[in-house]
């Protein structure tokens, strides 16, 4: 992801003040002590710092809601997109908008492509080829606009678990030329970077390189968790479009996010589903401006960049970091409890428990449900979707699924 650029009159990393121990603590004391927050990819958390930062947005807006309209609000958009830009190796700010999450970044790519079959340039029964791995909000959007649309949605089936990168790229190639039968054309890929459940790093250049070499028309990246956990850079990926969450693993308050659009002749045909006074004026410009509304988390950059700075290395250091405590966390739960958790393959790196390797832990158990032993004299408590059980009695918050605690 390289080094953060100063903006602002922000500091250089070589200059900041590195951050100790207890201002990070104190960055997250607004956080409910009674919690063990794990859930961090859902909603983000933004450090006190930051949040300050947004609502010296918010009061500036309150104050002459006119003067930060006409004076600050487009300007310190353009600098957000500007910032993302270098951080995802894009050829120019205008490729970049900012938007509020990927499920609107999901939204403006699928309504392109639905318009393209009601005006005939797709015709019925052309598909949309997906992961069946792809987070749920994705999959549901996938279907309500492209099915009623009349085009055909392909999933791939991936393994599970997943045993090498060789396994997604070969099902991938299996499912495009399947789905190519009786003359169907593949419009569209959407593909995640980072799956949800379970947790996988997709290859995803090589599904990008795959979906040109078939003929697929467009190729959109979902990497709802993307930046901050993994390098991005648009120009070696070579989608088409690519969205990430900017509130998760950067720091930005909710909601922020981006969707890159590369440059091309059907860019002006992109749109904000808001339409607002800045329809027509390219899509980076309609979606600064949706109406009335707080755009305080998507002004905030230039602070968060210069947060992260403050830690060794940068977000380079705070990635590396994160993927150590993943493991020695995992060592350390295997150590402490008895249980089996399925881990996932040495050639295919996550995020969580459940993409790292079966070899490195030892540890394996098929289908969907784990059990952990903590060594109490209670019940079985079975933890409900929700985590009702674990949220209560632990103050752990988190969001796995089918989960047995032997209690």
């Amino acid at each position: 992801m390289g080094s953060l650029v100063p903006v602002n009159g922000a500091t250089t990393q070589d200059s900041v003040k590195p951050i100790t121990p207890e201002e990070i603590r104190s960055e997250f004391s607004h956080h409910d002590p009674t919690v063990a927050r794990i859930n961090n990819g859902s909603f983000g958390c933004g450090p006190a710092s930051i949040v300050a930062a947004q609502q010296r947005h918010q009061l500036l807006f309150l104050r002459q809601p006119d003067y930060f309209y006409f004076n600050i609000l487009k300007p310190s958009i353009f600098e957000t997109r500007r910032l993302i830009q270098t951080l995802i190796n894009a050829d120019h700010p205008d490729e970049v908008s900012v938007v509020d999450n990927a499920t609107t970044a999901d939204a403006i790519v699928l309504q392109h492509t639905t318009w393209s079959f009601f005006s005939s340039n797709f015709q019925p029964g052309d598909a949309v080829i997906m992961l069946h791995y792809a987070y749920g909000a994705v999959k549901k959007s996938v279907h309500a606009y492209i099915s009623r649309a009349g085009g055909h949605v392909i999933e791939v089936h991936l393994p599970f678990p997943v045993k090498s990168s060789s396994d997604i790229i070969f099902e991938f190639q299996k499912a495009l030329q399947k789905g190519k039968t009786n003359g169907r054309k593949i419009r569209l890929a959407v593909i995640d970077h980072i799956t949800s459940m379970p947790c996988v790093i997709i290859p995803v250049k090589e599904l990008v390189r795959m979906c040109r070499e078939e003929g697929v028309d467009k190729i959109f990246i979902d990497g709802a968790h993307a930046i901050g956990n993994v390098d991005l850079d648009m120009k070696d990926i070579g989608a088409d479009f690519y969205t990430s969450n900017l509130r998760k693993w950067l720091f930005c308050p909710p909601s922020a996010a981006f969707l890159y659009c590369k440059m091309s002749e059907e860019s002006s045909d992109l749109h904000h589903p808001v339409v607002s006074h800045e329809y027509g004026n390219g899509l980076a410009m309609e979606s600064a401006w949706i109406g009335t509304r707080d755009y305080s988390s998507q002004l905030v950059l230039p602070e968060v960049m210069e947060f992260l700075n403050r830690f060794e290395g940068g977000i380079d250091g705070i990635m590396q970091r994160n993927h150590e405590a993943v493991l020695a966390g995992c060592e350390h739960m295997m150590s402490s409890l008895i249980y089996n958790a399925v881990l996932g393959d040495p050639e295919v790196e996550g995020i969580s428990l459940f993409t790292r390797h079966t070899e490195f832990f030892g540890y394996k158990l098929p289908g969907k449900t784990i059990k952990f032993d903590f060594r109490l004299d209670s019940p079985l408590t079975k933890a409900q979707p929700d985590m009702i059980q674990s949220h209560r009695r632990y103050g752990l918050h988190t969001t796995p699924r089918n989960i047995e605690f032997e209690i």
